[in-house]
């Protein structure tokens, strides 16, 4: 609401309309929802002095300036979902906005931002240097939870094809503790970490970090909560204007990580094609 407070502070009002202007900046995830009488009815004040401020900022009515409050508060969603981490408080927050015929072109416009700002955040210096680490590890344990352990999955996939000794530490017939009992400073761990943040996670990554192990995390922003123990960090924005973190941005992370990886590798090859000679007796490509 930078803009409105801009517009406020440029316009020329009254005391009362001050007071609406505050009220409104205060409360602007509601208010774009409440009718002029509502919010008259909430300041004590006539419905009059609502439509009145509303043309003091240039609007020929309440109607057009709801509609630009609005505007502003479905721009933002995606922001308010980042610092919200419920999903049904994400869920009951992108209903206020009702039907929304364009949802789907939102939606691949903020990921396409996810996207365009991975190397802005993370250098392709991070990436060789993750690799590096990962490959000089003796061994190699991958950490990813609940809706996390999507991306765990696939690093674990393609990261066994390429190196030995890859463990993937979330499954669920051990705890990820069972897994890290024999890390040593020799070992790195991947952790993928995105909200909502799992105790257990940064409890099995300050397992990793009292032995001094690499830790390589791959998160949302540097001041989440597995950053503090990263030996190398990478940061990629998750949220979405849904009730679910957009994990297009993270996985494009681990792919290109992945790729980096095999351009240092050697073998990879010969052992895609023994994998192959079997699968091609099962047919589970």
């Amino acid at each position: 609401m930078n803009d409105l407070r801009d517009l406020i502070a440029k316009s020329n009002l009254t005391k009362t309309q001050h007071f609406i202007g505050e009220y409104i900046l205060d409360n602007s995830a509601d208010v774009c929802f409440m009718t002029s009488t509502e919010i008259a009815t909430a300041l004590s004040v006539s419905e009059s002095s609502v439509i009145r401020f509303s043309r003091s900022l240039g609007f020929i009515g309440f109607s057009e300036f709801q509609k630009y409050l609005r505007k502003g508060y479905q721009d933002k969603v995606s922001d308010i979902s980042s610092s919200i981490t419920s999903p049904a408080e994400k869920f009951r927050n992108r209903s206020k906005l009702g039907k929304d015929s364009k949802f789907l072109q939102k939606h691949f416009k903020n990921v396409a931002e996810h996207l365009a700002e991975i190397f802005v955040d993370n250098s392709v210096s991070t990436f060789h240097e993750a690799a590096t680490k990962i490959i000089e590890s003796d061994n190699k344990y991958i950490l990813a939870s609940r809706a996390n352990q999507g991306l765990g999955d696939f690093f674990y996939l393609y990261l066994t094809q390429m190196l030995k000794n890859v463990d993937f530490v979330s499954e669920s017939a051990m705890s990820p503790f069972d897994h890290l009992c024999h890390i040593t400073k020799d070992d790195c761990l991947i952790a993928f970490s995105f909200p909502r943040y799992s105790n257990t996670d940064e409890l099995a990554v300050q397992m990793a970090a009292d032995v001094n192990a690499t830790i390589i995390v791959v998160t949302d922003k540097p001041s989440a909560a597995l950053a503090k123990y990263a030996t190398v960090l990478f940061t990629v924005r998750c949220d979405s204007n849904t009730f679910f973190n957009s994990f297009i941005g993270p996985q494009f992370v681990l792919e290109a990580l992945l790729d980096t990886i095999s351009r240092s590798v050697k073998g990879i090859e010969k052992r895609l094609n023994y994998i192959d000679l079997y699968m091609e007796k099962t047919g589970d490509y």
